[in-house]
């Protein structure tokens, strides 16, 4: 197996989106690409990443391969990237082993040890979603920032025409209200007016790795998991979070 990907930089932040809420998981390199899916350790989240082969200068794989991985180590490693490096991933001889090299002003290589991770496929969940709204990710990461100053949940809704976020607790209320002739909203479509309650630290990291004008898609249904989707290049990132239900 030998892939090639001529951004070291973009793929760093491939691994801080998936870092951000997952340990430790598999990559599945098929002749389709690379992807990976995983849950977070207290499995109220979901990931779901794919990186098509056409995204890679060289993209070798005689056959579907599984690598298990420390993405929080894989992470530190990929941040040691330098502007201008390309990426290289190959196992060892004898497959223990996940050999990064980085090449640009100088050849550097790293050799992290795989991990046996035996996971059944995780399936994604279906559900029939009642509004859906593209906005720029910035909105959503100002939005996230100032929730933080008031809880540690916030509730995100559809309604009137407008995707609004609000946070309350004994530090104040916050509001903040996107309608869809702002110009940070893409679109907003909904079929009925929705609200759920999620918690603020996974939905900041679900939009960590997303540039400020990153196209994100968001999908809501009153008290049911939110799905968040982007895209950086030809990488794909879509998130699945449960809700916290709101007692009457």
């Amino acid at each position: 197996m030998k892939l090639v990907f001529e951004d070291a930089s973009l793929f760093k932040r491939y691994i801080d989106g998936l870092s951000a809420l997952v340990d430790e998981s598999e990559f599945v390199i098929s002749e389709s690409g690379l992807g990976l899916k995983a849950t977070d350790p207290s499995q109220i989240s979901l990931v779901d990443f794919t990186l098509p082969k056409k995204a890679f200068k060289k993209f070798e794989a005689a056959a579907a391969t599984k690598i298990g991985v420390d993405l929080n180590y894989l992470n530190q490693i990929t941040g040691r990237a330098k502007a201008r490096d390309s990426l290289e991933l190959s196992l060892s001889e004898d497959s223990s082993k996940l050999l990064v090299v980085f090449a640009g002003g100088s050849k550097r290589s790293f050799s992290i040890p795989l991990l046996d991770i035996s996971s059944a496929d995780l399936p994604l969940p279906r559900i029939e979603f009642d509004a859906e709204i593209k906005i720029r990710a910035d909105a959503l990461q100002n939005s996230f920032k100032d929730a933080d100053l008031i809880s540690t949940h916030i509730n995100l809704s559809v309604e009137n025409d407008s995707f609004v976020v609000r946070a309350n607790s004994s530090k104040g209320n916050l509001e903040n209200v996107y309608s869809a002739k702002d110009k940070s909203v893409v679109s907003l479509k909904a079929q009925d007016q929705v609200r759920a309650m999620f918690p603020l630290d996974y939905l900041e990291n679900i939009v960590k790795a997303a540039s400020s004008d990153t196209e994100i898609t968001v999908k809501l249904k009153t008290n049911a998991p939110v799905e968040i989707s982007y895209s950086l290049g030809e990488g794909k990132f879509t998130y699945y979070l449960a809700p916290r239900i709101e007692s009457e």
